[in-house]
């Protein structure tokens, strides 16, 4: 299994049960900083709950999940509160305000957890979505009145809002159509490459096996609670794991 020796996070012995069903099973792996890393997996496999994990959401029965080096569990709800700015999110399906426009959205988390003003707020959002390829005559439209495509680049400039540490994206491409969804691999990369000298992470929740494999830089599979394998992409290809293959060849 990978270890890097100063991870952005770090799964240690983590087990999950709900009631008689373990859903992560003595789990370990670490996530290295400023890397694409892709988690994939069948449905039911764990990838849900592990998410909900290294956000804070949930708390292991067993075991420490350690983000930037702090143990979760030892935050209080305000401290995690404020840790999770580190933090930025791309739903699957964007979940934008419906009732907010695009500029609006992108502004609500500097107005939830900064003290800027209006004006450098309003100059914030702006830079953030051009950033995302979204020119300013969209800046005032409904998530109704955008593509599924320009819907993901709000939703990811909201996510980017706050500077973010981690950038997690669950199930990005899933039910858009394929040239919607190679833009959405192509703004992953981008991204990443653009908070590069931050040391910026990004992790993929997903079972696209063929976005995975053209920008990821390392791949973890998740079955039944366990990663049953672990390796940079060229390697994970190559994996001698047969349920690996039956999943790369589906």
């Amino acid at each position: 299994m990978l270890t890097f020796e100063n991870p952005a996070i770090s799964i240690q012995n983590v087990t999950k049960i709900f009631g008689e069903q373990t859903v992560l099973n003595e789990l370990n792996f670490d996530i290295e900083r400023n890397k694409i890393t892709t988690i994939l997996g069948f449905s039911g496999a764990g990838k849900s709950t592990l998410l909900k994990h290294i956000l804070g959401i949930m708390n292991p029965t067993s075991g420490v999940v350690s983000v930037l080096g702090q143990d979760l569990s030892k935050l209080d709800k305000m401290e995690l509160r404020e840790f999770r700015r580190n933090f930025g999110m791309l739903f699957q399906y964007a979940a934008l305000f419906d009732s907010f426009t695009a500029q609006e959205n992108v502004a609500f988390p500097l107005k939830e957890f900064t003290k800027l003003k209006e004006s450098e707020i309003t100059e914030k959002v702006k830079d953030l979505l051009i950033s995302v390829g979204i020119k300013e005559e969209s800046f005032d439209r409904l998530p109704s009145e955008l593509s599924g495509g320009m819907r993901k680049r709000v939703g990811l400039a909201r996510g980017l809002a706050l500077s973010p540490h981690i950038m997690l994206y669950d199930e990005p491409t899933t039910g858009l159509d394929p040239i919607t969804t190679k833009m959405v691999n192509n703004l992953i990369v981008e991204t990443a490459t653009q908070h590069k000298d931050r040391e910026m992470t990004s992790v993929i929740i997903s079972h696209d096996v063929r976005a995975t494999l053209e920008i990821s830089d390392y791949v973890a599979f998740l079955d039944r609670g366990k990663i049953i394998e672990y390796l940079p992409v060229e390697e994970f290809k190559k994996s001698d794991k047969e349920l690996v293959q039956e999943f790369l060849n589906l």
